[in-house]
């Protein structure tokens, strides 16, 4: 919970820098706009692999959205790939099947296994969620796609990623004999967290990026704004050609943990593709919020970068999302969220909080209110994996209403009908409230975006719509006869929720060292205040 509640801290941080920068590339200065580009039928798209096209159909998909096109175009069509590709589009637009439909369309035609495909990810719920999409495609053209995220087994990463074969048995091997490599690669894409990937450049014998062809960077605001244990440098490093040829050049960067000399890209033939030499390392960069600060780009080292956005503006949100908000009496904020949950009649919501402790309360009091009609589960970085697993499970498959989430899982979270966000605190960034309302009116289709304020906020909300292109927030009226009923039970259900936390403040006083600061005492003195407030 305490990391979760950090990285919100610095990224709230580095959007509040970034927003004084106004330093742009020149590459960025003349952008090309995905959205004067048609959407294109399977059945038209030049040059996509007849098994490919019959995964997508198995998938519902008959045709591509103009980001998806404009991609294919420009890395299997007349483009090439001989740019790296930067996109900035809006959240629901199909960014990740833009890039992995390409980069499998190109490796089908591999030889041998190696792995040739990375595709980074901040966290292991996204890492996830891409890995299902290669998985629809990749195995149609005989493809393997494996993961490497934190909180599962490195043990059982390993089995899944490395291939060692039986030795025959009265043969001796040299350990030493580099021409001798036993372990290859199991996989041709790679999904994975920079800690995790980190893991296994460091410590896992026989696991190499010598063969790497395209690198995939999604989410990259949020990856470029954490160091992850260096592993944007690291891995750039690793891939880099070297001129000394079948061995790769000593470099003071590469620590002795690296292990396999055979790490280091080499220039020389190109196992698996009938003599090509290597090409070049292929970057493509990609998030609804992408980086304009050349200090965070310049990391990325990109060759002739091609950018391509949506529309003029620099954020964007999705076509059929619709913007609401209510106005909330200080102090009963609960009951307004209760209103209008009960007035969406049982669809599926996401409810965004600013922090993991007040998701935490917030969904104790919900259930504490006793409607059967209110099905609410918390889905926060407080959580352990296998948790949030089950609550994400269950949530897709309709046996909870509503997810109170914090801002730690606000990208790239995609799960089919959610037709409502609520923003139960204000986002205080336009990147917060672009990836908070992309959870809805994904794929073309139409969703909701509510957020509730006090009086007091009124003003910097809206403020902050215009910084993301939205002038238009009406208010969303709720029925006065539903606030009655929830007015009367939300007193009792406060009630319970204090005597949930009350006794925890104990046993945080018995611990050594323990000193009642300023923070502590107001947090005490003013429980029933804050209790409501934080609920």
């Amino acid at each position: 919970m305490q990391a979760s509640m950090v990285v919100e801290e610095k990224d709230g941080q580095a959007q509040a820098q970034e927003e004084t920068t106004n330093l742009v590339v020149p590459w960025m200065r003349a952008p090309v706009d995905v959205s004067h580009v048609d959407s294109c039928s399977l059945e038209t798209l030049p040059s996509l692999h007849p098994r490919l096209k019959e995964a997508l159909e198995k998938m519902g998909i008959s045709s591509l959205f103009p980001v998806q096109v404009a991609v294919w175009h420009e890395t299997i069509g007349p483009g090439g790939f001989e740019r790296d590709v930067c996109v900035n589009s809006p959240t629901g637009s199909g960014k990740t099947l833009s890039y992995a439909l390409p980069i499998v369309q190109t490796l089908s035609s591999r030889a041998v296994r190696c792995l040739r495909a990375l595709v980074v990810l901040p966290t292991r719920d996204l890492a996830l969620q891409v890995k299902g999409v290669f998985d629809a495609i990749a195995p149609s053209v005989g493809l393997s796609v494996g993961s490497a995220v934190g909180q599962s087994s490195i043990a059982g990463d390993i089995a899944q990623l490395i291939k060692t074969p039986k030795l025959d048995a009265g043969i001796c091997y040299d350990p030493e004999d580099i021409s001798q490599n036993l372990e290859s690669s199991a996989v041709d894409i790679l999904v994975a967290t920079p800690g995790r990937l980190m893991d296994h450049i460091n410590n896992t014998k026989g696991f190499t990026l010598e063969h790497l062809r395209y690198l995939v960077v999604d989410e990259t605001d949020r990856l470029l704004r954490e160091s992850y244990q260096e592993w944007l440098p690291t891995v750039l490093k690793l891939t880099q050609a070297s001129d000394d040829g079948p061995f790769p050049s000593s470099s003071p960067f590469v620590p002795s943990s690296f292990g396999s000399l055979l790490t280091i890209r080499r220039q020389s033939v190109e196992r698996g593709f009938k003599g090509k030499p290597y090409p070049r390392l292929a970057k493509l960069a990609l998030s609804a919020t992408l980086t304009q600060d050349p200090s965070k780009l310049i990391q990325l080292d990109l060759h002739h970068p091609l950018f391509m956005t949506t529309g003029a503006t620099r954020y964007r949100l999705p076509e059929k999302l619709e913007c609401l908000r209510l106005i909330c009496e200080t102090g009963v904020k609960p009951v307004y969220l209760v209103g209008l949950l009960k007035s969406l009649e049982g669809e599926k919501c996401i409810v965004f909080t600013s922090s993991v402790e007040t998701t935490r309360r917030l969904c104790k009091l919900l259930n504490f209110f006793g409607d059967s009609m209110i099905k609410a589960k918390e889905y926060s970085g407080g959580l352990n994996q296998a948790v949030r697993s089950k609550e994400l499970k269950a949530f897709r498959k309709g046996d909870i209403q509503v997810l109170i989430s914090s801002d730690a899982l606000a990208r790239g979270m995609d799960v089919e009908l959610v037709t409502n966000v609520i923003n139960y605190d204000m986002p205080q960034y336009p990147k917060t409230f672009i990836h908070r309302a992309g959870r809805t009116a994904r794929a073309g289709r139409a969703g909701r975006c509510f957020t509730l304020l006090g009086d007091h906020e009124v003003r910097r909300f809206s403020n902050l719509l215009k910084k993301v292109g939205n002038a238009s927030c009406p208010i969303y009226p709720i029925p006065p006869d539903l606030f009655g009923p929830v007015r009367a039970i939300y007193e009792p259900a406060l009630a319970k929720l204090k005597e949930s936390v009350e006794p925890i403040a104990p046993k945080r006083g018995r611990q050594v060292g323990f000193k009642h600061n300023s923070k502590t005492t107001n947090s005490q003195t003013k429980r029933n205040k804050a209790t409501s407030g934080q609920a």
